[in-house]
């Protein structure tokens, strides 16, 4: 009997970065689902973008961050204690924030990130999905967008640094999609912050967080126009230029060079 050859690296390698599911076709009239995190994507590089969802060509996945995912669950785990006894959480006393987490009968769908809360954007057809961290709810009614961050810094935590322009965004996007939702959301979202501290004499055994709560006012005006370039973007047969700053592109084009 022949032995079945078994799956080089190269063949391995292929099936993690093509794409098989998710793919845009210009020709269906089902809707496409475009997440957050696609809109993210196509922002940092629209050629990155268009040969992930147009080609399958995907960028190489990171390292999951079980860490911060560790954190963020226990933080929804501790949210939800208050939740249930509609009272705020003492962190958000402590801060001056004047609301209590929101007790809706989809909270656990919106954080789901295979659900998360929806939207179907009928100029493109495109189904907009983002699993949100916690939303917290003013006495008036109004919405707040809550995001957990885990990190570990020594200095002072803010939301100056570039990098972090894509947290304003995530936030910006769940804003935008809650009021398609029919919700009122507050303009000014909250990033809470659980910072690893490390001037501990040692480990033992444990890591200890030191919890900042820091208000971004959020403009979401800019989401209806990049959801309709994204479409623009897909429906085209050519494919767009990189990104400056983009190192995927800037690798691959510096591989090409040295190899033909």
């Amino acid at each position: 009997m022949k032995k079945k050859a078994g799956k080089g690296p190269a063949t391995e390698a292929k099936e993690q970065y093509v794409r098989t599911r998710n793919l845009f076709d210009p020709g269906s009239k089902e809707p496409y689902k475009l997440s957050r995190s696609g809109i993210e994507s196509f922002i940092n590089c629209p050629r990155c973008f268009f040969l992930d969802r147009r080609l399958g060509i995907g960028q190489p996945s990171g390292f999951p961050l079980t860490l911060n995912n560790a954190v963020d669950a226990l933080m929804k785990k501790e949210f939800d204690i208050y939740r249930e006894s509609k009272t705020a959480h003492p962190l958000m006393k402590e801060y001056g924030v004047d609301a209590i987490p929101f007790a809706h009968q989809d909270i656990d769908i919106w954080r789901n990130t295979r659900q998360g809360i929806r939207y179907l954007h009928k100029k493109t057809n495109f189904e907009i999905m983002g699993a949100v961290d916690d939303v917290w709810v003013k006495p008036g009614g109004n919405l707040i967008i809550v995001d957990y961050k885990a990190t570990s810094t020594s200095g002072e935590i803010t939301m100056d640094d570039e990098w972090k322009e894509g947290y304003k965004r995530q936030m910006e996007i769940y804003q935008w999609l809650f009021r398609q939702n029919g919700f009122k959301v507050d303009d000014t979202g909250y990033f809470v912050f659980a910072n690893a501290l490390k001037d501990r004499e040692a480990f033992n055994k444990k890591l200890e967080f030191e919890t900042t709560i820091i208000p971004y006012k959020g403009d979401d005006s800019w989401v209806e126009k990049a959801i309709i370039d994204v479409r623009k973007c897909l429906a085209s047969n050519k494919i767009p230029s990189p990104a400056k700053d983009c190192d995927y592109c800037r690798y691959r084009k510096e591989a090409k060079s040295v190899s033909e």
